[in-house]
């Protein structure tokens, strides 16, 4: 199962670079994967250092588990969704930690496995599009018993699909003759319901309703959105986290809540000193996100959209004064 859980981390020597690794620190992967970031994390550990990876999807467990082997004695791997992390870490008896890194992306392995349906390449594929199986929601599930203005709103909202209501109003039509199964039945309704002309551009027509399906299945932005604030709250002094993003959604959700624990004033502008108390956390040390070079971008296309979004945190700041 795990041999075949290839994955080749995105900027690799960045997260390494902004993650400051101290040897004798505690280090959380959130999304463990296939551990190509954490491997090299790990190796920058002394034996009194620790790293602690999750992943919601056991075949990452198991491939994950394998790679970093050699390194038993400092890593600690967990099956859980990143947004538990806290209650993760407070379980093993960890109070702060040095350092957090979460890459977004979905995994090769999971792209190329075809039984896991988040690929549109393969026609013969299930609707699945789960990271966690043990999860009761697919994305036949959502194709085949959502209503026509939830479809529409997730294919607007998290696919910025601009003909987001003629494809729900398709699925609908098509899934009253019989419920829709795979991959391919899904592909041929975004096809019909796209004008030729804009399918010539921007590349498969089916990649933007996918990702939505796919967010919605896995709840991806509500568990990014919800958890932002706690996962720095973990970290101990000049401790930072790591977000690699693939989309706009996700990178706007970081930055905008990075930017509000750098300045939590909830005061009017006008008011001369902060009187609400709310203190920062940090400080976003990357102003613009790190982009990946042009050789590593011609090595793994699937890096071409990541940005990475690094925040240090910093305790008993003095409160900023609005608008600051």
């Amino acid at each position: 199962m795990s041999a075949d859980f290839s994955h080749i981390p995105v900027l690799l020597n960045e997260v390494i670079d902004g993650l400051a690794i101290k040897p004798d620190g505690i280090y959380v992967d959130g999304t463990l994967g296939g551990a190509g970031h954490s491997s090299e994390i790990v190796k920058r550990l002394s034996k009194e250092g620790r790293l602690i990876g999750i992943d919601r999807d056991d075949e990452a467990i198991a491939a994950a588990t394998e790679r970093l082997s050699p390194y038993e004695d400092r890593v600690t791997i967990v099956r859980e969704n990143y947004g538990n992390m806290a209650s993760v870490i407070h379980g093993l008896g960890i109070e702060a930690v040095d350092g957090i890194l979460l890459d977004l992306g979905v995994s090769s392995h999971q792209i190329d496995t075809a039984s896991r349906g988040f690929s549109y390449m393969d026609e013969e594929a299930p609707l699945d599009m789960r990271m966690d199986r043990r999860s009761p929601l697919t994305a036949a599930d959502v194709v085949n018993t959502y209503t026509g203005d939830d479809l529409t709103r997730i294919l607007r909202d998290y696919g910025e699909e601009k003909f987001a209501s003629r494809i729900a109003s398709n699925i609908i039509h098509e899934r009253e003759k019989a419920p829709l199964r795979t991959v391919g039945e899904l592909n041929a309704i975004i096809r019909d319901s796209i004008p030729e002309k804009a399918r010539r551009t921007g590349g498969n027509p089916s990649k933007r309703t996918f990702q939505a399906i796919r967010i919605e299945v896995n709840g991806e932005l509500t568990v990014l959105a919800d958890h932002i604030d706690e996962m720095i709250d973990l970290l101990s002094e000049g401790g930072r986290l790591c977000i690699i993003t693939f989309h706009s959604l996700e990178d706007r959700i970081v930055k905008n809540a990075f930017r509000k624990n750098e300045n939590p004033c909830t005061c009017p502008p006008d008011f001369p000193v902060c009187v609400c108390g709310k203190r920062p956390k940090g400080s976003s040390i990357t102003k613009k996100p790190i982009l990946p070079g042009q050789e590593e971008m011609e090595e793994n296309s699937r890096a071409k959209s990541a940005k990475l979004r690094i925040f240090e945190r910093h305790l008993d700041l003095p409160a900023k004064r609005p608008g600051m």
